[in-house]
């Protein structure tokens, strides 16, 4: 059964920096095959996909509102799934998830339970 862990989540003021991870397990063959993604679910709003990652790392993709601001990036000898935001805005807002698939848009299959980001002065 595949389980996914985020962590790193805080408050941070605007224009700050936080580092999530995620921390994968139970995956069928191995993580390094899949794919993988952030999304994320602001207060009132439905979920988002942020961005996508291909199974060795060398492709990325990102939603428009973070391009330029996030990274995302994976350690496959760990199973782990970073997410490097920089420059943080108050519209960042949200819980993060990372999901498994989704490389350029919201994927069907399993994700974490989140890590609350909360960015405020």
């Amino acid at each position: 059964q595949v389980q996914l862990v985020e962590s790193g989540g805080g408050l941070v003021q605007p224009g700050g920096s936080l580092r999530l991870s995620c921390a994968a397990s139970g995956f069928f063959s191995s993580f390094s095959s899949w794919h993988m993604s952030w999304l994320r679910k602001a207060p009132g709003k439905g979920l988002e996909w942020v961005g996508g990652i291909d199974p060795d790392g060398t492709m990325t993709n990102y939603a428009d509102f973070v391009k330029g601001r996030f990274t995302i990036s994976r350690d496959n000898s760990k199973d782990t799934l970073k997410l490097q935001m920089e420059n943080l805005k108050p519209e960042d807002t949200a819980v993060y998830y990372c999901a498994q698939g989704g490389f350029t848009t919201l994927p069907n299959g399993p994700r974490g339970q989140g890590t609350q980001v909360t960015v405020s002065s």
